[in-house]
């Protein structure tokens, strides 16, 4: 064999060893972070290990269990049927009928996701609750009472107004990409309208709707602030007061059962994930021709009008008017709102999404350049840590900081480390979305230049990826403003941010002085609903 060929055959071999090197390298980077993040998960099988059998069989059968229990599971049902009665409809309407106005009712139908849910709650107390501005207004026609906005009508109200965007950005979404000819050769055997949707439409966009409804139940099973506000009884509210008053065995019950019903629907979304792949794709065919409203035409504004009162105009009217109030109200409280809690808001924010693009790359990298089951594997291990609430996931941290780890107890790191656990899936979708978009070739040209595996990854990939790996920081920057119940539960002793001072106020009774926090948080969700937009080339017409 000539010279020139055993030294390319070197060099080959030699790149083919450094390519398995990085490759083994790469995948123990993503199984440790993947078990960092799954860490927290130990405390629940420490616990039952810990606890006795007949113990913990008494709190699992106790009254008290069976109807949280059955309220949780009531609020999640109600709210998930209600969020798909009310955005299918929108979607439908702006995508498929003659309905004036449709880019305006489009954008006013996605907004009512950038309020923080707890945030819609206490302005629906504020307008709805005893004393509130609805009964002082109706107090001068003799009108004393309105109907009771505490409970489970409250909360399900409250949920639903504020989650159905879910269900209509997948349903649009589904629809946009929807063939049109299929309804058209429907119509022309002579099937109406109606027919035509149930037979042909539905069962293509159905997983759009099967996707947003389980994000919805997702999200109505984690959530906190909404329950605690209304004084509904729910596994989040109840764990978060067993904390409070020390009761860790009966608070570890109830996270067993809250993380259960968590797993379930995510692998039930999983399944629907899995199954969704081109059942609603665009074959480059027409839309369907325009459904005429005629006669329906105002009942179908007054639905849009009235959706957008209730989810966008009214609590961002009640924030405004108590900002027009003097809301502030300092001297009231005496809890006054200083500018150190913003900047406490702002920088364990900023720390945690630095945190989870660094974390994220290994992930997203080695899902999106592998193609075995056994590679994507710590990249949907990680989304568990997205699917536990935030409730279960702080009482998790408190145990084992105090156990294994007291030098973190009550520090800023803790809190950052919750933060990376729960949102780090955004920035792992976002940079294995821009990964995927990138030719291999282009980094195989780097290594037949003599490139080494880490300078062309640096060179050639980083930055093409560098806007997805931005895009995927903003999501967990701005998630993390919001995010209540880990804040609540971590945060180190008299470490105060936007989601603590006003929920603190909050439960003062003193609304007035959330108003300027409140709304930040509003614009700062708002500007993460541009993020998402903009990444997904959402069509609006």
């Amino acid at each position: 064999m000539a010279t020139g060929e055993r030294d390319r055959v070197a060099e080959q071999t030699q790149g083919a060893t450094t390519e398995r090197s990085t490759s083994r390298g790469l995948s123990a980077i993503a199984v440790a972070i993947t078990l960092l993040v799954l860490s927290p998960l130990a405390w629940l099988v420490m616990r039952a290990s810990e606890m006795e059998t007949a113990r913990a069989i008494e709190l699992v059968t106790s009254q008290t269990t069976v109807d949280v229990t059955v309220n949780t599971i009531v609020l999640v049902s109600t709210v998930t049927v209600l969020a798909v009665l009310v955005g299918v409809p929108l979607a439908i309407l702006t995508v498929q009928t003659d309905l004036p106005f449709r880019r305006f009712w489009t954008v006013t139908s996605a907004l009512p996701l950038v309020v923080p849910s707890y945030i819609g709650a206490f302005a629906f107390v504020s307008a709805f609750g005893p004393h509130g501005h609805l009964s002082n207004l109706f107090a001068p026609f003799g009108i004393e009472q309105i109907p009771e906005v505490y409970g489970l009508p409250g909360a399900a109200l409250v949920l639903t107004l504020f989650t159905y965007p879910y269900v209509f950005l997948t349903t649009r979404a589904a629809l946009l990409s929807f063939d049109g000819t299929m309804v058209e050769a429907a119509r022309s055997l002579n099937h109406t309208r109606w027919q035509a949707f149930r037979r042909v439409t539905l069962p293509q966009i159905a997983p759009g709707i099967a996707g947003g409804s389980l994000l919805v139940a997702l999200y109505t099973l984690g959530d906190f602030g909404t329950p605690s506000i209304m004084k509904y009884d729910v596994f989040t509210r109840m764990i978060f007061n067993e904390f409070g008053a020390q009761r860790i065995d009966y608070a570890a019950v109830l996270s067993w059962l809250l993380l259960g019903m968590a797993v379930v629907i995510l692998a039930v979304e999983s399944r629907i994930e899995a199954g969704r792949d081109g059942a609603y794709v665009s074959r480059g065919a027409r839309r369907p021709g325009e459904i005429q409203l005629g006669r329906w035409k105002v009942p179908a504004l007054l639905f849009c009008g009235g959706i957008a009162t209730l989810g966008l105009a009214l609590p961002i009217g009640i924030l405004l008017h108590w900002l027009a109030r003097g809301g502030v109200g300092f001297s009231q409280a005496g809890r006054p709102f200083e500018l150190a809690f913003a900047w406490n808001s702002v920088s364990v924010a900023a720390a945690a999404a630095a945190v989870s693009v660094v974390v994220a790359l290994p992930l997203a990298y080695l899902a999106a350049r592998s193609d075995t089951r056994l590679s994507s594997l710590p990249d949907r291990l990680s989304y568990v840590g997205y699917a536990v609430p935030g409730v279960v996931l702080g009482l998790a941290l408190v145990y084992l900081s105090l156990r294994f780890l007291p030098f973190v107890y009550n520090s800023a790191i803790l809190l950052v480390f919750a933060y990376v656990v729960r949102f780090m899936p955004q920035a792992v979708g976002t940079t294995k979305s821009s990964l995927l978009q990138i030719d291999p070739s282009y980094v195989e040209a780097a290594r037949s230049l003599g490139y080494a595996p880490l300078s062309a990854f640096r060179k050639v990939v980083l930055p093409l990826v560098a806007p997805g790996i931005a895009a995927g920081g903003a999501l967990v920057f701005l998630t993390t403003m919001k995010e209540l119940p880990a804040t609540l539960m971590l945060r180190p002793l008299g470490f105060e941010t936007f989601v603590t001072y006003i929920w603190r106020v909050q439960e003062s009774g003193y609304y007035g002085q959330a108003a300027i926090p409140a709304l930040v948080l509003v614009l700062v969700s708002g500007l993460s609903m541009v993020v998402i937009l903009r990444r997904e080339n959402y069509d609006a017409t």
